[in-house]
């Protein structure tokens, strides 16, 4: 039988995925206000966005209502994903372009003055994880900035701990053990989480400057300016 792809797998998720995601992030509304904070412009500028790994759209629903003139590009391998996304912007449809395309894919030249991603670079390999932040420094203008939300992986004995606490989390939020399962399941098949120097190294070979501005447990943020 045929292995799933990623594509596939969060196509089958789409459905409950808006509701799965603020409850298997138990900080998801901490997570995503730092994200937009750190975002280094005026919040009356109107600046163009790629989102990568966009899904449903929610980490770009979380920065329009900062920027309310910006333009997006939203980028996933999901047709399903993004067909959620289109209807969720559908009221700012002039505002927003959507592009079926992996993440592998993914190349522009400097044309977005922000690059925003969440829980999606995680599912690719490291050496793709590497590529993809030199392609992204290249998509962006000077001055521009990268905002990542993702999963990072934690060396032993702290990737135990990563595991209890959230598996703790999501029971005490109220999630059924069906979609824990299926979760479980989706994150041994197709994670390839990366620990957060690793990723910091791989940001500052690509040229820009980095730090981890927010951490909890397994999921970072982490903002990359292109000086």
């Amino acid at each position: 039988m045929k292995n799933r792809t990623v594509e596939e797998a969060f196509s089958e998720a789409a459905p409950e995925y808006d509701s799965w995601v603020k409850q298997a992030l138990p900080s998801y509304d901490e997570i995503f206000s730092v994200a937009v904070e750190i975002i280094p412009f005026e919040r009356e500028q109107k600046i163009a966005i790629a989102d990568l790994g966009a899904g449903s759209g929610l980490f770009s629903l979380h920065v329009l209502k900062a920027y309310p003139k910006a333009v997006f590009t939203l980028v996933d391998a999901s047709r399903d994903m993004l067909n959620m996304a289109r209807q969720r912007f559908q009221k700012q449809a002039a505002s927003f372009t959507f592009v079926e395309q992996r993440l592998e894919d993914f190349s522009e030249p400097q044309r977005f003055d922000a690059v925003i991603s969440s829980l999606a670079i995680h599912h690719l390999a490291d050496k793709d994880k590497q590529s993809l932040f030199k392609r992204i420094f290249a998509a962006l203008r000077p001055g521009g900035a990268f905002i990542d939300v993702d999963q990072i992986k934690g060396e032993p004995p702290f990737d135990q701990l990563y595991w209890n606490t959230w598996l703790s989390a999501v029971r005490k939020a109220g999630a059924a053990e069906s979609r824990i399962r299926t979760s479980v399941k989706r994150r041994r098949e197709f994670d390839r989480d990366a620990c957060l120097f690793d990723q910091l190294t791989w940001l500052t070979e690509a040229g820009f400057v980095a730090d981890c501005i927010y951490k909890h447990y397994f999921v970072a943020v982490i903002l990359a300016l292109k000086t």
